[in-house]
């Protein structure tokens, strides 16, 4: 069953296995306000249980891109098409976010993100291959990102 995820009153529902639940429940909640800000669509997440074509989807691109496999255990995914951008987006126990970019009609806009939360550390898959930004966020406190360009089709 999804929930929609409100950025007003954040919640740590589907992430409380986490150990930096409050941040992870944060940086959900500082997609969900992306999305409802700019494409005034509702955020919704849903338990991996009953999501494994996203998981599916998100694993298949990180393996055949760049040979990414995590250890950390999946919690939520969300999937979901705004205009001409497919999304998809998993939230890791640790408190990573993975999310997939992939514009339909140009191959040229297609990324898959990482995120992590505040208070986590760089995940051993991602250490020595990316750098990350710091971005504050009032929801999330310090977001680090990190992004690669999908060469192939999904």
């Amino acid at each position: 069953m999804s929930n929609i995820v409100d950025f007003n009153n954040v919640s740590t529902v589907g992430l409380e296995s986490s150990p930096v639940a409050k941040a992870l429940a944060g940086l959900r909640a500082n997609e969900a306000r992306y999305f409802f800000n700019k494409y005034n669509h509702q955020f919704a997440v849903t338990p991996v249980s009953e999501s494994r074509q996203t998981l599916d989807y998100v694993s298949r691109i990180l393996k055949e891109e760049r040979d990414i496999e995590f250890a950390a255990k999946p919690l939520e995914t969300s999937s979901f098409q705004v205009e001409n951008i497919k999304w998809a987006y998993v939230f890791y126990e640790d408190g990573l976010e993975v999310n997939v970019m992939y514009t339909v009609d140009n191959p040229k806009k297609r990324a898959v993100g990482f995120k992590l939360s505040d208070g986590m550390d760089v995940p051993a898959e991602l250490e020595e291959k990316f750098k990350f930004a710091r971005q504050k966020s009032r929801l999330a406190g310090t977001i680090r990102g990190s992004f690669f360009v999908i060469k192939g089709e999904y």
